[in-house]
């Protein structure tokens, strides 16, 4: 009789869905519990997927909807109230949450991305005054091509995104998972420190150059206006559309020796293996002024003039397909969660829901389909039920 293995069959998403909500602490005693972690995880997560935007409306339809919850976990006690949704997610550690977040994503789409665009947004209405509580700052990882959020860590505020980067590079790095892409983030990442990290993950960086680093600003513009055509490579493009018309010409040098080696001051910055210089002088012409902006980025990769574009474009899919997504579609900065750990948990599970909705194959778009999964629970068990590959 032969031994040869036999392949295991692929696992749907629900059902790393739920072995990864399995293994979240449940911060609870266990004689108290009447509603398993697991299941309220599972239930703010279809919820927000059928197009419920709080606690209220995720108890409604769960009681709505029972005996399709049912289908996955047993649910023996029914779904548990607004009320104590909220006292649930309050307390839930958002660190491990984040954390079961990534390890669903990798498992669920192994392919390993090629364009990583990281960014920070701000909850709006998520602030508590009497407490003297900011809004909940999120710096996200988002796949531009495959329009995936990858991970998210929470900071105090937009100056705390250079600590979290690292920790959510370092989360996202495991077991290789960044190997080979092209990470790019804003001017406010253009330290060593995180270049180094995104190295040390064998990915290599794109990074902004502007008024907080103006010495490095000041010599790569100068380099541009003053190096011979032979050592500039160029692309041009055309946008037209909205009632505006932008030509952006994008120049890339790979002649950046003078950016290596003893530098003339103490503390100049330094960051690794630099390879890339890139500009992006862009204009455009609205329906009763133009604009004219010159952008400036440094990056590790050797990038043509055309890898560079669409890199610098890519980078801004952060803002359309996630930041703005999340606002209008799924109200975030109309959130009014305030206490606890609220806020930081349905941001993830938010993630969770805009993720498996974009995995279906249809032409609705992401608003008609979370409406959709709410009239139809077919067409819900459609969106949680997708092979992970």
């Amino acid at each position: 009789m032969s031994l040869t293995a036999v392949a295991a069959p692929e696992k749907s998403r629900l059902r790393a869905l739920l072995d990864h909500f399995a293994v979240i602490e449940d911060p609870r005693e266990p004689w108290r519990v009447a509603h398993p972690l697991p299941e309220v995880l599972l239930l703010v997560v279809c919820g927000t997927i059928a197009d419920c935007d709080d606690y209220e409306g995720i108890a409604a339809w769960g009681e709505a909807h029972l005996s399709f919850l049912r289908r996955f976990l047993p649910y023996h006690h029914g779904v548990p109230g607004a009320r104590w949704l909220t006292l649930l997610m309050n307390r839930i550690d958002p660190g491990l949450f984040s954390e079961a977040f990534t390890a669903w994503v990798r498992e669920s789409w192994p392919d390993r991305p090629d364009l990583v665009a990281i960014d920070g947004k701000t909850s709006r209405r998520s602030h508590d005054r009497s407490a003297g509580k900011a809004p909940l700052h999120l710096v996200s990882a988002f796949a531009t091509t495959s329009r995936l959020v990858l991970g998210q860590e929470a900071v105090a505020d937009k100056a705390g995104e250079t600590t979290a980067i690292p920790l959510l590079l370092e989360r996202l790095a495991a077991a290789g998972a960044l190997r080979g892409a092209l990470v790019s983030i804003d001017a406010i990442a253009t330290n060593p420190t995180i270049a180094t990290a995104i190295r040390d993950a064998q990915a290599d960086y794109l990074l902004a150059v502007k008024g907080n680093q103006p010495t490095l600003r000041t010599e790569i513009e100068s380099f541009f206006a003053e190096a011979p055509p032979a050592l500039l490579e160029s692309v041009t493009d055309l946008d037209k559309g909205h009632g505006r018309i932008e030509q952006r010409t994008v120049t890339v040098s790979r002649e950046v020796d003078w950016l290596a080696g003893e530098r003339r001051f103490p503390g100049e910055l330094r960051l690794p293996a630099v390879a890339t210089i890139v500009r992006v002088a862009s204009r455009a012409e609205l329906t009763d002024h133009g604009r004219f902006e010159t952008r400036y980025y440094i990056s590790s990769a050797r990038l043509t003039a055309a890898g560079a574009a669409a890199a610098v474009r890519s980078h801004w899919a952060i803002e359309n397909s996630l930041h703005w997504v999340l606002d209008v579609t799924f109200a975030d900065d109309q959130s009014r969660l305030r206490k606890g750990h609220g806020a930081r948990n349905m941001a993830v599970v938010r993630h969770f829901a805009i993720n498996l909705v974009r995995t279906t194959n249809d032409k609705r778009s992401i608003k008609l389909r979370r409406k959709c999964a709410g009239w139809d629970t077919t067409y819900l068990a459609d969106i949680l039920g997708q092979l992970s590959r």
